[in-house]
């Protein structure tokens, strides 16, 4: 599978209580299992009026369609190819 990073526009998500996050997160891993095994998340960044997601999937295609399902915009989907962090230097 690849790596993704899908930018999703919700206006004010950066100011929702926790119970209102945890209800995103339900709808997501609901529509995870109804897509089965060709997709993965591994955690979201939620900013001010945006998320930052990471997943791994199968393409693009997948991504779209959990999208569809969980009620939440990809407004942009990223192809990762590779990770750095500061020990990337020491290597």
């Amino acid at each position: 599978m690849k790596r993704y990073l899908i930018e999703r526009d919700i206006p004010t998500i950066g100011s929702l209580p926790p119970d209102e996050l945890r209800k995103g997160a339900k709808a997501s891993n609901s529509a995870l299992n109804q897509i089965g095994t060709d997709i993965q998340w591994q955690h979201s960044y939620v900013a001010a009026d945006k998320t930052f997601c990471v997943y791994l999937a199968k393409d693009q295609n997948v991504i779209k369609r959990h999208a569809e399902l969980s009620g939440f915009p990809a407004s942009k989907i990223t192809e990762i190819t590779g990770i750095i962090d500061p020990t990337t230097a020491n290597a």
